[in-house]
């Protein structure tokens, strides 16, 4: 591997991680030796890329710098339109605009002979048969993005009759079907809540207290998965 691509490809890897990694780590994803991630790392903190750590300690680059030319490769371009296609299918309409604006931004400082990747129409993906929901996604996304409290009434016979107040931690989209993963204020529980089930949802201005990833890796350890019967949690 050329060096300057190897540096390019180091820059992705710090990314990708966003937090401290070591330099071991590093090494073993790029394939080459520790010495030569220091010698690397410091030739990217010499072009101005913002990397704090040390060796021993680790590194973490802050967000803002770029290695110009803005590059992809065909696959990476590919990756990016199948999962553009995938979100205008699976999601919204406020969502999908989002994804064209951004496709429209990266096809502006694409080199010509790539454009054409970007336009080469190699997948389809098939919108699933639904009915709309009556909950405005980008309000669910707003309370996710702010961790703001949601204030809920569930129109499946089973649930309780007054309004819940949840923590809104996660979306999820499991074949058909659109899901909510919460934090439930009045049994203290996790719960998967189909947006379906969901009457009326208010996003209130009362950010929960805890912080939304730490809810996740709780969630997560907790194997809180949906159920198929409706409503339920397993």
């Amino acid at each position: 591997m050329a060096r300057s691509d190897r540096l390019f490809e180091l820059m992705q890897v710090l990314r990708r991680h966003r937090r401290t990694v070591s330099g071991r780590t590093l090494a073993h994803e790029l394939g080459v030796s520790l010495r030569t991630i220091r010698r690397d790392v410091q030739t990217l903190q010499s072009m101005g890329a913002d990397i704090e750590g040390e060796p021993g300690l680790g590194y973490a680059l802050k967000p803002g710098f770029l290695l110009p030319p803005l590059s992809f490769t065909e696959e990476e371009i590919q990756a990016l339109m199948a999962g553009a296609l995938w979100v205008g299918s699976q999601t919204d309409d406020k969502f999908a605009f989002s994804v064209k604006n951004a496709l429209a931004k990266i096809n502006a400082v694409l080199p010509s002979d790539m454009r054409s990747v970007l336009d080469d129409e190699t997948f389809y993906v098939s919108s699933p048969a639904r009915l709309p929901t009556l909950i405005d996604l980008s309000e669910i996304r707003r309370a996710l993005r702010d961790q703001c409290k949601l204030r809920i009434a569930l129109s499946i016979a089973h649930a309780p009759s007054d309004d819940q107040i949840v923590w809104p931690i996660m979306l999820g989209f499991i074949e058909t079907r659109r899901s909510l993963a919460a934090w439930c204020e009045s049994d203290g529980k996790f719960r998967m809540i189909d947006l379906d089930d969901i009457a009326q949802a208010e996003v209130l201005t009362e950010r929960y207290p805890r912080n939304r990833r730490q809810l996740i890796k709780e969630w997560r350890a907790s194997e809180i998965l949906p159920c198929k019967s409706r409503g339920e949690v397993c």
